[in-house]
């Protein structure tokens, strides 16, 4: 049947029609869909869920993976950073049921973070990596996926890039297969799923090298590397991926302009990892001047320069190494026509040089903020306010951020972080700065999910190195900035299935906290009190400010008293502008205006208002 799709439901489509039991993972932009698209369907017989973290998700999947079933764990580049510690021992097991690790890399950086080649780890631990480039190779590799996993009996990743994740297309989508219910109790071998050894480990270092040699021929013999061999001895392109389909655009594109292109040979890879040897000997063998297309860094350019050296072959090879493309952004139509003309020595015909503007340098430029109504924007104010009645500039104190909605708090009207590094890692920097004896209170904030995720190991650590230094849990209720999702910490009537909801202040308290605030980030005086109590104590203080993601409270129709502006009493000060920066707040020639559209009535305007022109 044909639906409509995103890249992320073809791949969760796909895994459905290949079978799958266990689909875990964690959310990350750009690859939240997948397991956000499935929660919503009714899939008897197949487990799906937000775990912990990236390597809880991957072990998990990896279990299931073991006791013979088809698994798929997913996650954005940076969550492939932390599962690699298990992945790579279970690349050398390998695994009885298909595996399918799936991650989504950001060329040009739109959703934050790095901008990491995940490539690297499928070189670092001998694994194939598909890379589809269309929505329909999305949908058909994710399938594709799973044979060559049990095919080699070893684990296989899918790689996607924010713009085919998050494209849509009409495609053809095949029925759900049911996975089996159970499994027979599998067979104990201590010599494939431990790593007692050196013998043992080496023996399946070996295994997993001849995998790889497995999945190359595998691909092969599908042929599912598309060559279309042109002029003999003249110009040859080699995409990879998402990569494929922008060459394909570039090839119209100077067709349209009156080039001749019919002579470029064209080779089309699906996978960087393994090496396509065989169609690219033919590619480097038919060609004097070879492009290498592929988003971000040179792997597939530096094989082709090992092969052709190799074959002792005196081709001119154009990519990253010669200044042609650079390591850096995502790629498109226009900059592999500027490759390919640059290969054929020819310029760039004049009415693509004009498509060059991108639309986005016209855009008026404007600091991220909270939304309308964010708690998270009234601990900010009162950590400001707690800062400045205990005698601090807030550019004196040094605070550190980490990934999520808190992270914002980097922006204007704030300016309070100083750093974002990685999931849970304020605490330990701010440990860090503590022992540096740097003149000021340290404080960390991070997020409730970022604390179920990786920031109770930081905390753990500080306690028990008895740090000063002072810890905000900005405990919303949800995994906001990447679509709300479910974490530990939500509320149990806000799921569906059966969890159990983790109380953060309980778990805090059982990690023997001593000076512990719950404090409401809609009362600003709250936060300020707190801050200002644990600036004057010594040890880890931990301030938990909660109240649910407005967005989340709004769907729920959670309501609050409502807001007045008085007109005749505002001077324009702008001081409710100034110190929270919300976007329901305007001015005008006259005095400011509340956009009742957007405002929540939090009401953190009214606790700053000096002449009460703002009431609750």
């Amino acid at each position: 049947m044909k639906r409509t799709v995103s890249g992320n439901e073809a791949i969760a489509y796909g895994a459905l029609s290949a079978g799958v039991k266990v689909v875990s993972g964690y959310p990350g932009t750009p690859s939240t869909e997948v397991i956000a698209s499935l929660l919503k369907m009714d899939l008897p017989g197949t487990c799906v869920e937000w775990s912990t973290n990236e390597k809880v998700a991957f072990e998990v999947a990896a279990g299931a993976a073991l006791a013979g079933h088809r698994a798929m764990c997913t996650m954005k580049m940076s969550g492939l950073n932390v599962a690699y510690d298990s992945l790579i021992g279970i690349a050398y097991s390998g695994c009885r049921g298909g595996l399918v690790i799936y991650v989504a890399d950001d060329p040009g950086v739109t959703a934050g973070m790095c901008e990491q080649d995940t490539r690297g780890f499928a070189l670092m631990s001998d694994m194939p990596m598909l890379e589809p480039g269309s929505i329909q190779e999305v949908y058909d590799m994710a399938k594709i996926a799973f044979e060559i996993s049990e095919k080699i009996e070893g684990p296989v990743f899918l790689r996607l890039v924010t713009n085919n994740s998050q494209s849509h297309a009409n495609i053809e989508i095949g029925e759900r297969v049911m996975p089996a219910d159970d499994m027979p109790m599998p067979v104990r071998d201590t010599a494939k799923f431990t790593k007692a050894g050196a013998a043992i480990c080496m023996a399946q270092h070996q295994d997993l090298i001849d995998r790889l040699v497995k999945a190359e021929k595998y691909i092969a013999d599908k042929d599912y590397n598309r060559l279309a061999l042109g002029k003999k001895g003249g110009v040859g392109i080699i995409s990879v991926g998402i990569v494929n389909g922008y060459k394909n655009e570039a090839f119209e594109m100077l067709t349209g302009a009156g080039v001749n292109v019919a002579d470029v040979t064209s080779l089309e890879l699906i996978a960087t990892v393994p090496f396509a040897e065989a169609k690219i000997a033919e590619v480097l063998t038919n060609c004097n001047t070879v492009v290498i297309a592929e988003e971000l860094e040179g792997h597939l350019e530096k094989y082709v320069y090992l092969l052709a050296y190799k074959k002792k072959l005196d081709i001119k090879i154009m990519g990253k190494e010669d200044g042609t493309y650079k390591r850096i952004g995502e790629y498109n139509a226009l900059l592999v026509c500027r490759g390919l003309c640059r290969a054929l020595d020819i310029e760039l015909p004049l009415f693509l040089v004009k498509t060059a503007d991108s639309p986005e340098q016209y855009c008026a430029k404007r600091p991220i903020g909270f939304c309308a109504g964010c708690p998270h924007r009234g601990t900010y104010m009162g950590i400001e306010d707690g800062l400045k009645k205990s005698g601090y500039k807030k550019e004196e104190v040094f605070i550190t951020g980490d990934i999520g909605c808190t992270i914002l708090g980097i922006s204007p009207p704030f300016n309070l972080l100083w750093t974002e590094l990685a999931m849970g890692a304020s605490i330990p920097l701010a440990q860090g700065f503590a022992y540096s004896r740097i003149p000021s209170p340290i404080i960390a904030t991070l997020g409730d999910s970022t604390f179920f995720h990786a920031g109770m190991a930081g905390l753990v650590n500080a306690i028990q190195h008895n740090i000063n230094m002072t810890v905000v849990i900005l405990d919303n209720g949800w995994t906001a900035m990447t679509g709300m999702q479910i974490n530990p910490g939500t509320q149990q009537s806000c799921q569906v299935g059966v969890w159990k909801q983790l109380d953060i202040v309980s778990v805090v308290k059982g990690f023997g906290v001593e000076n512990l605030y719950i404090a409401d980030p809609y009362n600003m005086n709250s936060i300020s009190e707190a801050i200002q109590d644990s600036l004057s104590k010594e040890g880890v203080k931990v301030i938990i400010s909660r109240r649910e993601c407005a967005i989340e409270a709004a769907r729920r129709k959670v309501t609050y008293k409502p807001v007045t502006l008085i007109p005749d009493k505002c001077i324009r000060c702008k001081r409710c502008i100034n110190m929270s920066g919300c976007p329901a707040i305007t001015l005008e020639k006259t005095s400011i205006v509340i956009d009742n559209s957007q405002c929540n009535n939090c009401g953190l305007c009214t606790q700053v208002c000096p002449t009460g022109a703002i009431v609750q």
